[in-house]
């Protein structure tokens, strides 16, 4: 959507986001514009030829500076052209330096991950003003084949790269904000009580048997932890013994900071065990003790086979314990505080309750509601 009208500092101020990009045009100077993104930033442009030139923020610039820069683009007869990086030089320097000084290493390593393994082989030989959305939709939907919820968070981080690349005026537009991502699939998945005794008899039936590898003894104790504890994956998986503080585990850096994990007597038990020699990780490689064992734990899927669980993801063992602990009357900012959670709401997603419960329940609150207003239960035939 386009329009035109008479730009002053108040009216820009007076723009409202719409659920999609919009120019309003400047009458006073034609080829000046301001444009209002989704988000409700806004952000001057110059019009010359066709082209679009991002003249930045209209927080920090007066409509007068504005039309100012946009007459000395004019009056040069030409838009000053600059030549656009490549992706992958422009990742590595400015959009590196944009927000690395505030970023935990996890997410460090996790955008240079996505980095290495799939954006730089795919653009990082182009100039960012080349990257096209058929570019784009056509590596997101070929990714997405094999691999779409990794497919969204590399889009996630696409998306972050060009949108600074449009900030600095390297490119018109992001060739990937109208890509969809794929659906997630629905976090419902916990295990009732004889789902986890019927877990629990597999994990027994492997503990110390012959056939069983130090490795493999490795990964039960972990995926034990995973139950008695609703920690993530990588919290144990990378969990340093110097972490290891009694009855709590003190995580320095968990997916929202360092955090405390109470420990209960099952827990605690497996700690112990494992806690005797040894310095640095808690579960080591058997290959080399000074990293961590390999996170795929490729054990898991043996045992949920054996225990016809087939359908169930390692991280489902957290849901597992946030749903349990929400059916036994553990208030909701308990259990965030328990899973590590940032937000109270980000429990919600976890607090799945079964029809027996949620039955109960019902009656329970009905009963004490007919008791306040004097009502009488009806009588049993």
């Amino acid at each position: 959507m386009n329009r035109r009208t008479r730009l002053t500092d108040a009216l820009v101020r007076r723009l409202k986001p719409g659920s999609r990009e919009y120019t309003v045009r400047d009458t006073v100077v034609h080829s000046l514009g301001v444009r209002v993104h989704p988000s409700g930033g806004r952000s001057y442009v110059h019009f010359f030829e066709g082209r679009r030139v991002s003249l930045g923020s209209a927080v920090f610039k007066t409509v007068e500076e504005a039309r100012a820069e946009s007459r000395t683009h004019l009056s040069d007869g030409v838009v000053k052209k600059k030549c656009s990086p490549l992706f992958g030089d422009f990742v590595a320097g400015p959009w590196r330096n944009s927000w690395v000084h505030r970023c935990k290493p996890s997410t460090i390593r996790l955008r240079g991950k996505h980095l290495k393994s799939r954006l730089l082989p795919e653009f990082g030989d182009l100039r960012l003003d080349r990257i096209t959305p058929m570019l784009v939709h056509r590596w997101f939907d070929s990714y997405s084949e094999t691999a779409p919820g990794n497919a969204n968070h590399c889009l996630q981080t696409l998306r972050q790269v060009l949108n600074h690349a449009v900030a600095c005026g390297h490119a018109p537009s992001n060739p990937a904000r109208s890509i969809r991502p794929n659906p997630r699939r629905k976090i419902t998945r916990f295990l009732s009580r004889e789902e986890l005794d019927r877990l629990h008899r597999i994990l027994d039936s492997h503990t110390g048997a012959r056939r069983t590898t130090p490795s493999q003894n490795c990964q039960i104790d972990i995926i034990r932890l995973l139950i008695l504890t609703g920690c993530r994956k990588n919290e144990i998986v990378r969990l340093r013994r110097d972490e290891v503080a009694g009855d709590c585990l003190r995580l320095a850096d968990s997916k929202t900071g360092p955090r405390t994990v109470f420990l209960n007597s099952g827990a605690r038990a497996i700690i112990e065990r494992r806690m005797t020699g040894g310095t640095g990780f808690l579960f080591p490689s058997p290959n080399d003790s000074g990293r961590p064992i390999c996170d795929d734990l490729p054990l898991w899927y043996a045992i949920r086979k054996k225990a016809g669980l087939e359908d169930v993801r390692i991280h489902d063992l957290r849901h597992t314990y946030a749903s349990h602990a929400v059916m036994q009357g553990t208030p909701l900012p308990v259990v965030a505080r328990l899973l590590g959670h940032s937000r109270p709401t980000m429990t919600l997603r976890y607090a799945h309750t079964g029809d027996r419960e949620t039955e109960a329940a019902a009656e329970r609150i009905g009963g004490m509601i007919s008791e306040w207003l004097g009502l009488q239960a009806p009588c049993q035939p």
